[in-house]
């Protein structure tokens, strides 16, 4: 079966995960972390491409991003890809290829999913035993949403901005809402729509993203379509 065309619009943000291939280690150290968010940095300000939140795990990462354009989420991707692998394969001396395949990529509902995307971005050091609390992890947006530290990388969205009329107080309603976590079926939701490329959202959601689009936005029923009643 042909794989679909990949989702992506202008103006709406999109969940996106790149894993190393056959899960191999994607960052040695410090100095392969700070290239790739370098890399992420120069490329979103090159294509339009608003940087939300993002993790840098062992073997893949996650970002959060919204595109200004159509062609700029999958012209960010290709040229952060393209050029972290020249710069990984010289420094480590190794060849071929680092990613598994291409990335995965998921479009979500913003009033529904967005704030739950961060926390779950931010969660994912935490989910993997490698941290005990998102604040210890130093790869993360966590740092710069909890008031930790300046992340010049990233542009809060505007749902952000609206958990408070302060730093202070969004940063405390950001904080709380990481420690509540994120409930196990949003989590499936959002994992199975970005490695399966299906939009992320409640039925009203899709039916209107599905009219901006000719690409099917959701997973179909199996079987064939009911044949129309007999006149």
């Amino acid at each position: 079966m042909a794989r679909l065309p990949r989702l992506t619009l202008a103006d709406m943000p999109h969940h996106v995960i790149q894993r190393g291939n056959n899960r191999q280690v994607i960052f040695v150290d410090r100095a392969d972390h700070e290239r790739l968010l370098a890399l992420l940095a120069d490329a979103a300000t090159r294509f339009g491409v608003a940087l939300h939140a993002y993790v840098l795990m062992d073997n893949h990462f996650h970002l959060l991003a919204t595109p200004s354009t159509t062609t700029g989420l999958p012209q960010f991707m290709q040229s952060v890809g393209r050029s972290y692998v020249r710069y990984f394969n010289d420094r480590h001396g190794r060849s071929g290829t680092l990613w598994e395949g291409r990335y995965r990529s998921t479009l979500i509902q913003t009033d529904r999913y967005l704030l739950t995307c961060m926390a779950y971005i931010d969660l994912n050091p935490v989910r993997a035993g490698l941290v005990a609390d998102a604040r210890d992890f130093p790869w993360s947006s966590y740092g710069h949403y909890a008031g930790l530290r300046h992340d010049k990388l990233l542009t809060p969205h505007p749902l952000y901005w609206e958990l408070g009329n302060t730093p202070f107080a969004r940063e405390a309603a950001y904080t709380e809402l990481v420690r509540a976590g994120v409930r196990q079926a949003d989590q499936g939701a959002l994992t199975e729509a970005t490695l399966r490329g299906w939009a992320a959202g409640d039925a009203n959601f899709l039916a209107s993203l599905q009219k901006s689009t000719e690409r099917r936005v959701a997973k179909t029923k199996a079987g064939r379509p009911p044949s129309a009643p007999r006149s």
